[in-house]
């Protein structure tokens, strides 16, 4: 079972959790977050051995791309709206055209205008795994998954919740059993010591590994490194009973 730690925001508290040696480790782009990186230095994941993950929420494909140049990330978690065409240009470095709304002011009026200045074409140079979260809860239909196989190399199965990630929040993980897909998954939400020993349990084929975030803090984005051992300890031992 692999092993994410997400929500990093914080130079030392990155290199304590990175020298759990969890799989990946997550940091937030996403300005609406309390875990927001928003002045994490880049040379803070220089020489990182887990796969840096970059969490996104809707953003625009080439602010994406400026990220990964920035940190250098292995990996995109997308918590939005982003569809199989943006999911695609991303893993098999496809161009893509994008264009940006301007705001022009006329007469001490905003306007908005779409320029053909504003059009560009981007492209990520470098090879990255994507993965798509999903929000769950009792009515999900898993059928809308089924456009980014080929485009993804793996789903996380969240909380359903208006935050797109750490609520802390748990859902039913019995709806599980209706997803038949081959891609693998990791599954997050309100994941704690509490029920690790439960996730242990989960035999589903595809069930890949574990997202922990909010449930192993002090405050937003300072993980509890002894919490985390603990959690690695349980994760990591052979016993299931």
């Amino acid at each position: 079972m692999k092993i994410k730690v997400c929500g990093l925001k914080y130079p030392d508290n990155i290199n304590a959790v990175a020298a759990l040696e969890p799989d990946y480790v997550g940091f937030i782009c996403y300005d609406q977050s309390p875990r927001f990186i928003d002045d994490l230095p880049a040379d803070a994941l220089t020489g990182l051995k887990p796969l840096k993950t970059g969490v996104f929420v809707s953003h625009g494909i080439d602010k994406i791309i400026e990220k990964v140049s920035e940190y250098d990330l292995d990996v995109l978690q997308l918590h939005g709206q982003e569809s199989p065409v943006i999911c695609d240009a991303l893993k098999n470095k496809k161009p893509m055209i994008v264009t940006h709304i301007v705001d022009v002011v006329k007469n001490g009026r905003k306007v908005m205008k779409l320029s053909g200045e504003t059009r560009k074409t981007v492209q990520l140079e470098k090879d990255v795994v994507v993965i798509k979260a999903f929000g769950l809860d009792d009515g999900f239909d898993f059928s809308q998954l089924d456009a980014y196989v080929g485009v993804v190399d793996y789903f996380l199965f969240d909380t359903k919740t208006s935050q797109h990630g750490g609520s802390g929040k748990k859902f039913n993980w019995d709806i599980l059993e209706q997803y038949t897909l081959d891609v693998p998954f990791f599954l997050s939400g309100g994941l704690s010591l509490d029920n690790l020993a439960e996730v242990k349990k989960i035999k589903h084929p595809a069930f890949y590994g574990v997202d922990l975030n909010s449930r192993f803090e002090t405050e937003p984005g300072l993980k509890d490194i002894g919490l985390l051992q603990k959690a690695f300890n349980l994760l990591r031992s052979t016993d299931t009973e």
